[in-house]
């Protein structure tokens, strides 16, 4: 099959567009969608350093080529890959993460849950299962690069996230009803590395294609443990419809997108102090409006009142200034806390 916009053969076929391209215009296409995120977001700016979550699979190769590709010749940002060994026995050797990182000259560092947590991943599954396990891995995982990049100046961190996994999420928080997280702006709680997402437009099997094209060494497995994720039903639901509706997954972005301007103006993200790992702690923080009318009293300016927090709950230091430590202990502690009771 030939190329619709040239004469050369085909690499692809756009379901969704109804094109077919060629290595040469699937490179533009794919590229142009990767800049137009990042531009409309406004996500790489003059100093920045960028970190790349680099697990040596193809999202995150990819994301590292394009990246690397697109700031290699700008002396103001500064490009880096960091890679989290989760300790999965015969999953991803780190090493491979380095190579690529090597092959294209970019600034690698690594860590591991062993080291940091004193615990693998394969250990709390065999403590707890397998039905948590991505939830304790990404809080796990997070914290710990989070913390990687802080020691290294980052100011973004840059993900392989792509369309299918944003189409997942919002499909997933719909099913579970979690209007937060539907409607919640991609922003980051104090303390935390803000978060970038350029191949969020692009679609899996695109991301995997350019891949190929252009990265060496990269793995293709799965993670073990993710067959009992919510999301893997998720995935199998969507690919399915989106085989007969091929835009499916670009509408459900794009109502991510619309729904996450719609977020309650009285809440915001606010930190207290973890008061065993000294890490901030994002928390729900209530916001005073600044008109409120009492519908009671019929008080036009009044203040709105400050509801009572029962004790011990999730909220009740949620107006600590992070002058000292709030009585509470953070997700990273209460996971690692879960995870070595066993059971």
């Amino acid at each position: 099959m030939q190329c619709s916009k040239c004469r050369r053969d085909a690499v692809i076929f756009q379901r969704y567009s109804g094109l077919h391209l060629c290595e040469h215009h699937f490179n533009r296409d794919f590229e142009a969608k990767a800049k137009r995120a990042i531009r409309e977001h406004r996500w790489i700016e003059s100093g920045d350093t960028v970190a790349v979550a680099l697990s040596g699979g193809k999202d995150s190769s990819a994301v590292l080529f394009f990246l690397h590709r697109l700031l290699g010749e700008r002396r103001d940002v500064r490009l880096m890959a960091i890679t989290v060994d989760e300790g999965i026995s015969g999953y991803r050797d780190p090493n491979q993460a380095r190579k690529i990182a090597e092959s294209m000259g970019v600034p690698w560092v690594t860590a591991t849950f062993a080291d940091e947590y004193r615990i693998t991943l394969d250990e709390i599954v065999a403590r707890k299962g397998t039905g948590l396990s991505c939830s304790y891995c990404g809080v796990l995982r997070r914290a710990l690069m989070n913390r990687i990049a802080r020691e290294h100046d980052v100011t973004k961190f840059a993900y392989g996230f792509n369309l299918d996994d944003e189409a997942q999420s919002v499909l997933m928080n719909a099913l579970r009803g979690d209007a937060e997280r539907l409607t919640r702006p991609m922003r980051e709680a104090e303390g935390m590395v803000p978060r970038i997402k350029p191949f969020m437009y692009i679609p899996e099997r695109e991301v995997a294609l350019y891949a190929f094209l252009h990265v060496e060494g990269f793995d293709l497995a799965g993670c073990p443990y993710a067959g009992d994720a919510l999301r893997g039903d998720v995935r199998g639901i969507l690919d399915d419809y989106t085989y007969r509706h091929p835009a499916t997954k670009y509408s459900l972005v794009n109502l991510g997108e619309a729904l996450r301007g719609t977020e309650r103006p009285e809440t915001k993200m606010g930190f207290g102090i973890c008061e065993r790992c000294g890490e901030r702690l994002p928390e729900r923080q209530e916001l005073e409006h600044r008109e409120v009318r009492d519908a009671t009293a019929g008080t036009a300016g009044a203040r709105a009142p400050k509801n009572d927090v029962p004790s011990g709950t999730e909220f009740e230091h949620r107006r600590c200034e992070g002058a000292k430590p709030c009585g509470k202990i953070c997700r990273t502690c209460q996971v690692l806390d879960e995870v070595r009771k066993g059971g």
